[in-house]
């Protein structure tokens, strides 16, 4: 799998460089700056960018603007962004109406190394990877019109899990069930959210983008 990494950080740049390339990911571009990035991404078209939320020159959101440029003008492209901060906020803007191929890690999960490198392979084949802490948050909002009013305990609990871009088998692991439960727990909050059968991965991101959204 291919990768570019983007930090204004050269310490950390380097640091996650030689994380990916001794878990066997090819780095085949750094980048400062959300320019420099555009440049690197145009010329490599990598699987995955993985991208600081705020770089040069005003720290802000640099970073967030050139994922959804690369999401915009590079498809086949995943985006990872890493954010010393959680905001929530930014990482709705980032799904945006397909969280496919979109992941957004607080930077202190870069220490987790399996956790890590799973969610840089998740979104680099299409899958979604949000950190826990940002899930959590969107879910403690308030809503106006909850979607999910008629969603039980249990597939509320399935729902985050498959916001963080677990499997089945993940899932079933973690709840201690059966991954047969976890279908069925699936097919019921397909039809409770009223998602017409399509390929399963289509409608997986339709309900975890109906569960995070206010």
């Amino acid at each position: 799998m291919r990768v570019i990494v983007a930090d204004d950080s050269i310490l950390l740049r380097e640091g996650v460089v030689r994380i990916l390339e001794g878990n066997g990911f090819e780095v085949v571009g750094q980048a400062r700056d959300g320019a420099e990035l555009m440049r690197e991404a145009r010329l490599s078209r990598p699987d995955v960018a993985i991208i600081d939320l705020r770089m040069p020159p005003s720290y802000t959101d640099e970073g967030l603007r050139a994922a959804l440029a690369i999401r915009a003008e590079l498809p086949g492209t995943g985006v990872l962004v890493l954010s010393q901060y959680l905001e929530d906020q930014y990482a709705l803007e980032l799904l945006g109406d397909d969280a496919a191929g979109v992941g957004y890690l607080l930077k202190d999960r870069v220490s987790d190394l399996e956790r890590f490198t799973d969610a840089v392979r998740r979104v680099g084949e299409g899958g979604s990877a949000l950190d826990p802490e940002v899930v959590s948050q969107m879910l403690g909002r308030r809503r106006v019109k909850d979607p999910l009013a008629a969603v039980t305990a249990r597939e509320r609990e399935v729902l985050a899990l498959m916001a963080e871009g677990r499997s089945n088998h993940a899932i079933a692991g973690t709840l201690v069930i059966s991954e047969r439960a976890v279908e069925k727990h699936v097919t019921s909050i397909f039809v409770k959210l009223d998602l017409a059968p399509a390929p399963e991965d289509h409608r997986r991101v339709l309900a975890v983008l109906a569960f995070l959204s206010t």
